[in-house]
């Protein structure tokens, strides 16, 4: 494929894999404010993937069954654990920051969190949660049981308990080059490298009603991928760190196709 091909078709260029019929009305729902829409308009962003309304109707109960949605009057809702990742995937569009004031001359003064895993004997599902906790909160695991970030965002409420009621909580400073401890425990190259072809995706994407489910695919994408970001104080990160930039050129994108979405689904 050619610079031009990837150009034209951005989904391939990126390597999305095609949308499951859950996949779609997840991403619907995690889209909308109110996160609550009837069947009808769920079947019909099944149709922009060519979908079968069975199909859909299908994933809905499904859904229901497993208790990721809520249904009444024929509305779908996000349950409560879906809402919180909703809440997560909106902070990660303004990622809420305190001051870091941090300066590096042999010795380091900005501060990190750390979390030190103190209960023994952890059951199973203990320790999934805690992982899971830890990557909602953009902290990455130094070693087995050690985890810390620099203490740059806001933490409200400041732990969740399945942190708390599993770790020693503590904030320090490291002794060496913190850029390069950053860069050991996350892979920010690839973080940038992967941002620059949503970039390029969204700015190869028309305006105007065409190609929407290309555009719900690749803003998908987006969101997933700013899900990730590390969210680090800018003197820990690479030159020309691509991070704000791909949130304002989202935003823009995603008030033009939020409206044609809703204005195709007839909401």
């Amino acid at each position: 494929m050619d610079a031009t091909d990837s150009l034209e078709d951005p989904c391939s260029a990126l390597a999305l894999r095609p949308l499951t019929a859950r996949s779609v009305v997840l991403s619907t729902l995690l889209g909308h404010h109110p996160p609550a829409l009837p069947a009808r308009a769920l079947v019909r962003v099944g149709e922009l993937f060519g979908t079968a309304e069975g199909t859909v109707r299908t994933a809905l109960t499904r859904m229901v069954a497993a208790g990721d949605l809520e249904q009444r009057d024929g509305t779908y809702r996000l349950t409560e654990r879906l809402l919180a990742r909703q809440a997560r995937q909106d902070d990660s569009r303004a990622p809420r920051t305190r001051a870091w004031s941090g300066t590096w001359s042999g010795t380091w003064s900005g501060a990190w969190e750390i979390a030190v895993v103190t209960a023994e004997r952890r059951p199973a599902p203990d320790r999934a949660a805690l992982r899971q906790a830890m990557a909602a909160l953009r902290l990455a695991e130094l070693r087995e049981g050690c985890w810390t970030r620099p203490a740059n965002l806001v933490r409200d409420p400041a732990w969740p308990p399945v942190v708390a009621g599993q770790c020693a909580l503590f904030t320090g400073a490291p002794e060496g080059d913190p850029a390069a401890l950053a860069a050991g425990l996350w892979d920010l190259t690839g973080w940038a490298r992967r941002a620059h072809a949503l970039e390029a995706a969204l700015e190869a994407l028309p305006g105007g009603p065409d190609r929407l489910a290309e555009r719900f695919t690749v803003s998908a994408a987006v969101l997933r991928h700013l899900l990730a970001d590390p969210v680090l104080p800018a003197p820990l990160l690479p030159a020309d760190w691509p991070g704000e930039r791909l949130r304002q050129r989202y935003e823009a994108f995603d008030r033009d196709f939020r409206s044609l979405l809703l204005r195709y689904i007839g909401v």
